[in-house]
């Protein structure tokens, strides 16, 4: 399938590895120019052919400051992938270990950066009748599976998208979300990562509990997704053959989610 993507821009945010690292390779092997934003840049991002951007977007001014330096890199962006979140600085605690601090933070990468850089990239991406994809959660729909303050952020983050998708689709921009299960990351698989955390918490040595952890999300799939199944469904809802797709929530979970 032609995607006709050729000669396009976008910028990803969280771009430095995961899911965010291989929507940047998925993009630029369609020949779209790729402004990859991380707070650090690694050596993959810097050999994805994406320009490599350092930049906090837990930051009022980082998505601002993100947007301006894409447009002038690029001439003009058609694309924005809100794909940062917050993996690394996930915990296990309930709702009353949650202080004030860990809301704000949480708040601050998972849903006010994608925010922001709405704000900064919507007059360009009317102009050039583009597209956004914010990356949420299951977390979102069943916010029981994950830590208080995650699970409301992407509940916002999704309803943000369906409000964008409302107000701007007149104006030729489309506004989708795609939410994904466990993914084969490092927030799973780091030996330091949530996945880790909560193999702990579960009293199971990590390997084990990454093994099982099909059948103990219940994933009829039987395995969880990898980041270049997320980034070949972004890129689509990118494209122009996904032209009348707008104001929708895409699960990518393997079957985790059981309602209709």
């Amino acid at each position: 399938m032609d995607l006709r993507l050729t000669g396009k821009t976008a910028v990803v945010t969280g771009a430095s590895r995961g899911i965010g690292l291989a929507t940047v390779r998925a993009l630029v092997a369609e020949g779209v120019r790729v402004v990859g934003a991380a707070r650090t840049v690694t050596p993959e991002l810097k050999d994805s052919g994406a320009l490599p951007y350092a930049v906090d977007l837990g930051t009022p001014e980082g998505p601002a400051a993100l947007i301006a330096y894409a447009t002038a890199e690029l001439g003009g962006v058609d694309f924005l992938v809100n794909n940062v979140g917050a993996g690394d600085d996930v915990h296990l605690g309930g709702f009353l270990s949650t202080d004030d601090a860990h809301w704000q933070g949480t708040l601050d990468i998972n849903l006010l950066s994608a925010v922001r850089a709405a704000r900064a990239a919507l007059p360009g991406l009317v102009e050039r009748r583009g597209a956004i994809v914010n990356v949420s959660s299951i977390g979102a729909r069943q916010p029981g599976l994950g830590p208080v303050a995650y699970a409301v952020a992407k509940a916002g983050l999704t309803a943000f998208s369906k409000v964008l998708a409302e107000e701007f689709g007149p104006q030729g921009v489309r506004v989708n979300t795609v939410s994904p299960g466990p993914v084969r990351t490092a927030i799973w698989e780091d030996p330091d990562g949530f996945g880790a955390q909560l193999a702990a918490a579960h009293g199971a040595e990590h390997a084990t509990f990454l093994a099982d952890l099909p059948q103990s999300f219940g994933i009829t799939s039987g395995r969880i997704t990898e980041p270049e199944e997320v980034a070949a469904l972004i890129t689509f809802l990118m494209s122009d053959v996904a032209g009348n797709i707008t104001g929708a929530d895409h699960l990518i979970d393997g079957g985790v989610v059981k309602t209709v």
